[in-house]
């Protein structure tokens, strides 16, 4: 059976420290203009990702993922497909995603600035 690696440590990595606001998916709801079961759609096809940021809260999504237009933001979902193929899951693609590593900047930031093509680039390179 292969190994995965969890680069960085991120499976361990503090959510509610590295994440500054978080949405139940009510509140995502709202935002986007959908109900709660679509909202459980997008996190299942990885259109949004979801986490459980500190012990006995449910699932919840970073506020970041979401832009000022009401939608997800831009090359999010592209994003996600690619970490979940190199064999990261939603926790990790999120303390990834926020995450100041040798990055110039947090992978979240660039998205949020429509840099998303240098971020992808680094996602890709995960995978090798």
């Amino acid at each position: 059976m292969e190994q995965r690696v969890d680069p960085g440590g991120l499976a361990a990595a503090d959510l509610a420290a590295l994440v500054p606001a978080w949405l139940d998916w009510a509140g995502v709801a709202e935002r986007l203009g959908v109900t709660p079961a679509k909202v459980r759609t997008m996190v299942r096809d990885h259109e949004l990702a979801a986490a459980v940021p500190v012990s006995g809260a449910g699932p919840q999504v970073p506020e970041a993922f979401l832009g000022d237009d009401g939608a997800p933001v831009k090359g999010l979902a592209g994003l996600l497909t690619l970490l979940h193929d190199a064999g990261f899951d939603d926790r990790e693609c999120i303390a990834w995603i926020f995450t100041d590593d040798d990055y110039p900047g947090r992978p979240i930031d660039a998205l949020r600035e429509n840099r998303g093509s240098e971020v992808k680039r680094r996602a890709q390179a995960l995978a090798l």
